[in-house]
């Protein structure tokens, strides 16, 4: 398999720490998506990352379905996502929600970075989106739980937070920080001191 797009996106990211973690082998080709688009159009006509070509040639084009696809490659008891009700859709919601502030971070730095007029209408609504989100997710994080289904195990919602936290972090420093939610924070930070989140990891590169 063949994983094109740059670590410094928490949804490439996510993927390679998951095939990672699945031990399955794969080429990773970090592609920009402003800087590579011709080399990246030909798998993927939305020219977006991740994109996962598949050893039999057909490509998968967003993370989440790329995911389950993983998911279907491994036995049950090995998946990151739970198997069994209500863990799975309990763990479904927060992977959902993590990757929803995320996409809502990389709005926001589009908005702010690339467009000659900034919306202030736009951005203050990704900022409100981003900040209503964490305050669930802290809060829900917070709370004693027992029954996501992992028994210790890092899952797919743990992963994305993490990826989603160091990339809000490191895009847009001063939105949030770790005396604002010390919940998320810290969970970010056991996940990325292991050794998968330091090897499939990247700066923020910022688009020239």
């Amino acid at each position: 398999m063949i994983l094109i797009g740059q670590y410094d996106s928490p949804f490439v990211r996510r993927v390679g720490i998951a095939l990672t973690l699945y031990e399955l082998p794969f080429e990773h080709r970090p592609w920009s998506v402003f800087g590579d688009a011709d080399k990246i159009r030909p798998y993927n006509p939305l020219t977006r990352v991740p994109t996962l070509v598949l050893d039999d040639g057909l490509v998968l084009v967003e993370s989440h379905g790329i995911l389950d696809y993983l998911d279907g490659l491994v036995a049950a008891e090995r998946r990151l996502f739970p198997v069994t009700e209500p863990a799975r859709h309990r763990a479904l919601r927060v992977a959902g929600l993590a990757m929803g502030f995320a996409e809502k971070a990389v709005s926001l730095f589009y908005e702010l970075k690339l467009h000659q007029e900034v919306s202030q209408v736009w951005a203050e609504r990704c900022r409100a989106q981003i900040i209503a989100t964490l305050s669930v997710l802290e809060a829900e994080r917070s709370r004693p739980s027992g029954d996501d289904g992992f028994a210790g195990r890092i899952g797919h919602a743990d992963i994305a937070i993490a990826v989603a936290w160091r990339f809000l972090i490191e895009a847009h420093p001063g939105i949030a920080s770790a005396n604002d939610y010390p919940t998320l924070a810290g969970e970010a930070a056991r996940l990325e001191a292991l050794p998968v989140f330091q090897a499939i990891a990247q700066p923020f590169i910022p688009p020239a």
